[in-house]
């Protein structure tokens, strides 16, 4: 089963990412594809608690995927997606990211470049499909200069598209699965938030040594990101901060492996700005992120008191 993974909430991005399912589905089979909101019946699905529902029905399909697609675009990926992300490689899972931004990212003004804001998305990608320049120019329609425009941005998704199910087709067949790394009961993995004033100012409990990310001050942040990677899966327990206009990608790349691998991890949130939707419950951040944590803690005295406990 190929997984395609996409921010869900407005046409425009379900529409690609039908089309790159859909594409998939006629070189694998229609069987081979699983495409969430499509897949789950979510515009009339009903359940007591509908997100913590779509979020099982999303799970259950995670753990039985040969391969994750992920469309990821902008300075603020979808946490959703990055959940979904980090849950497929903490499995063992090849995951393809596919983008047509054509921005890059660095953390200084002349730093070391990546292709997405959080170089931890770069570092466990198996592949980057970047399709970032517009569709080679055609013959005038007749009818307007946007229209023009308009043509020539479908033809950059469609040679997107056509790129990354190529990439799919040139994955090798599954491997053994990957074994769970062993963690040291004395450490904690913190994650900050980038978004935060002061990085790094979660507290720190007694008796347990708190191992902090290091790729954002890096010289070579794809090395370090690898390395905050290995560091958090072999810690006993992870708090992120999620503080941010939603959550910052390495925070839910990081709940998705802990979710995957039953790895306790916590979430450190003062402030929450809830999202409603028809027939679910209020969120308080994306659902993947909402139901894959542990707990869910508002202040400093909370997270010390999680990390000692």
């Amino acid at each position: 089963m190929r997984y395609v993974a996409h921010r869900l909430f407005a046409a425009h991005d379900r529409a690609l990412a039908a089309a790159l399912a859909n594409r998939l589905a006629v070189k694998l089979g229609e069987d081979q594809v699983f495409l969430p909101f499509c897949d789950t019946n979510e515009e009339d699905l009903v359940a007591d608690l509908k997100g913590r529902r779509l979020f099982e029905l999303d799970r259950d399909r995670l753990r039985r995927i040969r391969a994750l697609i992920a469309i990821v675009h902008g300075p603020s990926p979808d946490d959703g997606v990055c959940m979904e992300i980090g849950y497929a490689v903490a499995l063992g899972a090849p995951v393809i990211l596919l983008t047509t931004d054509f921005q890059e990212y660095s953390a200084t003004l002349h730093g070391s470049r990546s292709v997405f804001p959080d170089p931890l998305l770069d570092a466990l990608a198996t592949r980057i499909v970047r399709i970032p320049r517009l569709g080679t120019p055609s013959e005038p329609t007749g009818d307007t200069r946007f229209a023009d425009f308009a043509a020539r941005n479908h033809a950059q998704i469609q040679e997107a598209i056509d790129a990354c199910a190529e990439a799919v087709l040139q994955l090798p067949s599954p491997g053994a699965a990957t074994p769970r790394p062993s963690r040291d009961p004395h450490t904690v993995f913190v994650e900050p938030s980038p978004y935060t004033p002061v990085h790094g100012g979660l507290p720190a409990a007694t008796g347990t040594t708190v191992l902090r990310s290091t790729r954002f001050d890096a010289a070579d942040p794809i090395t370090a990101a690898r390395r905050d990677w290995a560091t958090a899966l072999c810690s006993s327990r992870i708090v992120v901060d999620t503080s941010g206009p939603e959550t910052p990608p390495g925070a839910a790349l990081l709940i998705g492996a802990a979710c995957a691998t039953d790895q306790p991890v916590a979430a450190y949130l003062p402030h929450s700005t809830y999202t409603h939707a028809a027939g679910r419950e209020p969120n308080f951040r994306n659902l993947m992120i909402q139901y894959g944590i542990d707990a869910l803690l508002r202040t400093p005295d909370e997270v010390t008191a999680w990390i000692g406990g």
